[in-house]
């Protein structure tokens, strides 16, 4: 049987919850987000696993996790388990490619991966990312600029990307 580990953790915005399988790093929940939680993911893309808590098999994640928020950090080197559909996959591939420290619109991560018309989906999607901060979602801006929605909520997302702007890029970090 499968089994997700979960751990807890504090970082600078709440208590975030990171959560992993043997294939990877499968989920992160962000402090106050919208949305069905953990619970909710599991049941939909893991029903027949278990679940404990366990804070060694999130420790590199969450230590990059924080490196990541204190500045330290540009690009996370995880192992991945990602889950979605096709589609939602093609998204979080595209926005997974958006640099540190820029941001696109979702007109232009829709027509990245050839459908152009799709941008609302597009947004459907990031908004169900389930590795936010490791898939930059927070980096998907609205036409003109304008922020959109954020499962950790639009103040969170703008000190993201304040903090991302501020801090000049060296490349990859760590």
């Amino acid at each position: 049987m499968e089994i997700v580990h979960g751990a807890r953790f504090d970082t600078p915005f709440g208590e975030m919850l990171a959560a992993s399988t043997e294939r990877g790093f499968a989920y992160l929940q962000l402090p106050r987000a919208s949305g069905r939680g953990l619970n909710g993911w599991l049941r939909r893309f893991a029903p027949q696993a278990g679940y404990e808590e366990a804070y060694g098999p999130n420790r590199v994640v969450i230590g990059q996790i924080l490196e990541y928020l204190e500045g330290k950090r540009e690009r996370f080197d995880l192992p991945l388990d990602l889950r979605g559909t096709e589609f939602a996959l093609s998204v979080y591939r595209e926005v997974g490619r958006i640099p540190y420290g820029e941001t696109a619109t979702y007109s232009e991560v829709a027509r990245a991966i050839g459908q152009p018309k799709a941008f609302r989906a597009v947004g459907n999607a990031n908004a169900a990312n389930p590795l936010s901060l490791v898939i930059p979602c927070h980096r998907v801006v609205a036409a003109g600029g304008r922020l959109g929605g954020y499962g950790g909520g639009l103040p969170m997302k703008r000190q993201l990307l304040m903090m991302e702007r501020e801090r000049p890029t060296a490349g990859n970090l760590l």
